[in-house]
């Protein structure tokens, strides 16, 4: 279960938005972090708290394949991404983090509690219940290893 209050943001997010290309010369995650959402909202690094979720609408993530968009979402402390819908490659990187996100229609304002379990496959917002797209249990396994690399490692130490 991932607790947290609701960003919103709109369709066609892309990932130049969430982590603008001039951070990208570096593999410090503090500076992506700090630099997460810039594109639209420059301080949203210095108000989103540990385990707060992103509410997207259609589209999340579009745009070029930069692993760092994710990874800046994950070291700013977002516990989930929820939208209508993902782009492909923003949603493989984000397994591959360890960054949890499920599709699902959501109706929410900024600020509100919402609730994801991604085992079910469902989103509560307010007393109300979304039934969202259900992440298969292979890569539900991924994201609760903390991403694909650590899940490997997991898989190495079991079968040595």
């Amino acid at each position: 279960m991932i607790k947290g209050k609701a960003w919103i943001f709109g369709d066609d997010v892309d990932t130049d938005v969430i982590i603008p290309g001039k951070y990208l010369r570096t593999t410090d995650m503090q500076v992506f972090a700090d630099h997460a959402m810039e594109g639209i909202d420059p301080d949203f690094s210095s108000k989103v708290s540990p385990g707060d979720i992103i509410v997207g609408g259609n589209n999340f993530g579009c745009g070029s394949s930069r692993e760092q968009a994710p990874l800046a979402l994950k070291h700013a402390g977002v516990g989930c991404v929820v939208a209508r819908s993902f782009g492909r490659i923003f949603f493989r990187n984000s397994i591959n983090v360890g960054l949890p996100l499920i599709e699902a229609d959501v109706e929410c304002e900024e600020g509100d509690e919402v609730e994801v379990n991604l085992s079910e496959g469902t989103v509560k917002v307010a007393g109300r219940t979304y039934t969202g797209q259900q992440i298969p249990d292979f890569l539900l396994e991924i994201l609760s290893d903390g991403g694909l690399v650590e899940h490997r490692k997991k898989q190495q130490r079991l079968n040595s």
